[in-house]
């Protein structure tokens, strides 16, 4: 087993807390509330995955990234896997439906379950889970917030098309 690295990224929309080994990446996620104590191993360096992972998050609010290239891994069921892994086909400054997601797994009927899948996304931003929406175009379910599900698409389509998003 490899020994999981921590830190942190202040981001435009706040505290982004990073972990991962030598090998991948496996968290990323806001931090509302920097007095709570994440795990974190205390260390001089950080491993060659962290750091891009935080070079790539920084590319990535600066505009300049729009996909990312970074070895990452997160523990799930095989449906979990196979929600996320659809996430990742969800093109960069678009969004679908959490009705659509469920018919890109093939059955429409599991739309609760892969909405509560796409909750358990423990790799925000990397795994897209905020292009995800209603299917009346509401945004909902973001464990990041519902504003930061606001900026990031907002943000996606500055950058994809040079003008803000509806939301």
């Amino acid at each position: 087993m490899h020994e999981v690295f921590s830190t942190y990224y202040e981001s435009t929309i706040g505290l982004i807390g990073v972990s991962g080994t030598d090998q991948y990446v496996s968290n990323i996620h806001f931090v509302d509330n920097p007095d709570e104590p994440i795990l974190t191993r205390k260390s001089d360096t950080l491993p060659e995955m962290v750091i891009e992972c935080v070079e790539q998050l920084i590319q990535y609010f600066q505009g300049k990234r729009k996909k990312f290239e970074i070895p990452a891994a997160q523990s799930g069921t095989a449906f979990r896997q196979k929600v996320w892994n659809e996430l990742l086909a969800v093109p960069f400054g678009k969004t679908i439906s959490y009705l659509e997601l469920a018919r890109r797994l093939g059955d429409p009927k599991v739309i609760r379950a892969a909405a509560a899948a796409n909750g358990k996304n423990q790799l925000a931003i990397l795994v897209p889970c905020h292009r995800v929406i209603g299917s009346n175009k509401e945004l909902i379910g973001y464990a990041g917030g519902i504003w930061r599900k606001k900026w990031l698409l907002a943000h996606e389509a500055k950058i994809n098309y040079g003008v803000q998003t509806l939301f």
